[in-house]
């Protein structure tokens, strides 16, 4: 049943969350610890719904079906327990986007979220008196076809936390208007699509009604002299869409995992002893040449992530050099165990990382940075404790010699090709890049080199001869062969 009540509200300021819904946490592949937000402007509010314009020009727009809840009074420093008696009204919402400007502005949102159209509310409100958080659903309809159906009960961050949270910093006022997050189903529409959300509550019937929005294409261009123009990649399509199979894209093939048991084996042979392995395979240009630790006696293991500068140029840098750009968007996402490797073409004067995104690359758990150009901030990025392989200290910024270009595509560093997935190990001796496909042959084998040095050097340090003992002839090798059986050693 729909609900006779005020019309739509104006509020002061739309706050929308990130990440609520575990069925979308899932689809994103990551779980926040916490809730974060944006904020949408209020020309963006589409009351009833109507039309939306996707803008000349872009590919991606996306709808996201939500519960919106409306402020009744103001809320300063409000605990969890009470908050919910601040919200007055319930209804739905459809949080539009274009995927295509995120790239300048991810995390904020302001070109992405905030076009006029892209904050359908409505069409009726349901008053909360009576209710409880846990009692909405929401769905979404496309083109008639039901694409999503979650419930409030299922979100990582309730609603009265979520008050309690904004109410810490500001002071949520009356009609302001909180967009709580999309569950799994957000996709990607275009000219011609209809969507539907609906906020109820199944328990009594009550419905914000249908809120409809139909896809127009635009007619004017972005003028990329004013701010940066659309741009799209396979990644954004991706996420845009909800998956490679909806947006057409070829699936990966499955990425190569290093094991808990493979990362010791690594973490316990010499860079020197698996290069030697890898040059019995005709791998002889795996040495990431001219980079050196800023941690002496510390060891880095771990798979690739990749990060590509192009030589400075004043326009491309004007395009792609600001705002959530390559550089940041690489750090931003490196995660625990792995090791963000830069291509900076062996220009060493200029910074390639410096404090802050070093300290985010801790923060994130990477193993480390291998960088062929130069580190900013050396002192500070020494003190921060993650292990850094460069070409030493350089105090200038990005912009001097690099634009920041791409993330994970296969580069160069150091005169070594490297494919994301790869495996980077490195200690003193210098850095080196396994294949991922020869890890596990090249890890055993050198592991039993090794055992075998360590047996050398101990018939070195008892006085006998290097002729005949390094490499062992059959002599020496039988007398090795009965140790290891003793030792129960590596076969």
């Amino acid at each position: 049943m729909h609900n006779q009540t005020p019309s739509m509200p104006t509020p002061g300021k739309i706050i929308a969350v990130h990440l609520s819904y575990p069925s979308r946490t899932a689809q994103r592949g990551r779980t926040p610890e916490a809730p974060s937000y944006f904020i949408k402007a209020i020309s963006s509010i589409a009351a009833s719904g109507g039309t939306v314009v996707r803008p000349l020009g872009t590919e991606l727009l996306a709808f996201e079906g939500e519960i919106a809840v409306v402020i009744g009074e103001p809320a300063r420093h409000v605990d969890q327990d009470d908050a919910w008696g601040y919200v007055a009204y319930v209804t739905a919402s459809n949080d539009l986007g274009v995927y295509d400007l995120r790239a300048i502005d991810k995390g904020s949102n302001v070109r992405s979220k905030s076009g006029d159209g892209f904050t359908p509310l409505g069409p009726d409100l349901i008053p909360a008196t009576g209710l409880t958080e846990r009692d909405f659903r929401v769905r979404a309809w496309k083109n008639g076809e039901l694409v999503q159906d979650d419930s409030s009960d299922t979100l990582l961050f309730p609603f009265s936390q979520l008050i309690a949270d904004l109410s810490q910093i500001m002071t949520l006022e009356t009609g302001d208007i909180i967009l709580t997050g999309t569950p799994a189903g957000s996709s990607v529409i275009v000219p011609g699509d209809t969507i539907e959300v609906e906020v109820d509550v199944p328990r009594t019937g009550q419905s914000s009604g249908r809120l409809t929005t139909t896809v127009v294409e635009g007619a004017i261009a972005f003028n990329p002299a004013y701010g940066t123009a659309a741009q799209v990649d396979d990644k954004q399509r991706e996420e845009a869409w909800g998956s490679r199979a909806q947006a057409g894209l070829p699936e990966l093939p499955e990425r190569f995992q290093l094991t808990a048991e493979l990362r010791a084996t690594l973490e316990a042979t010499p860079v020197s002893t698996l290069s030697s392995a890898l040059r019995k395979r005709g791998h002889v240009d795996i040495f990431i040449d001219g980079v050196t630790t800023n941690q002496p006696g510390t060891r880095i293991v771990g798979q690739a992530r990749t990060l590509r500068f192009v030589p400075f140029r004043p326009d491309l840098f004007a395009s792609r050099g600001g705002g959530f750009n390559a550089q940041k968007q690489a750090f931003d996402s490196v995660g625990a165990g792995e090791i963000l490797v830069i291509d900076a073409r062996g220009e060493r004067e200029t910074g390639t990382v410096g404090d802050i995104l070093a300290l985010r690359a801790r923060l994130r758990g990477a193993a480390g940075i291998v960088t062929d150009g130069g580190v900013r901030d050396w002192a500070q990025v020494k003190e921060i404790g993650i292990p850094v392989f460069s070409q030493g200290s350089h105090p200038s910024v990005l912009g001097r010699r690099h634009v920041p270009w791409e993330v994970d595509a296969t580069i160069a560093c150091g005169g070594a090709a490297v494919v994301p997935g790869d495996v980077i190990v490195g200690d003193d001796d210098g850095v080196i890049v396994i294949p991922a496909a020869l890890v596990a042959e090249v890890a055993v084998e050198a592991a039993a080199q090794e055992f075998e040095d360590a047996w050398v050097a101990e018939q070195v340090e008892a006085g006998n001869p290097i002729d005949g003992l390094f490499p062992p002839n059959a002599e020496w090798t039988a007398k090795f062969e009965g140790w290891k059986a003793s030792k129960g050693g590596p076969t």
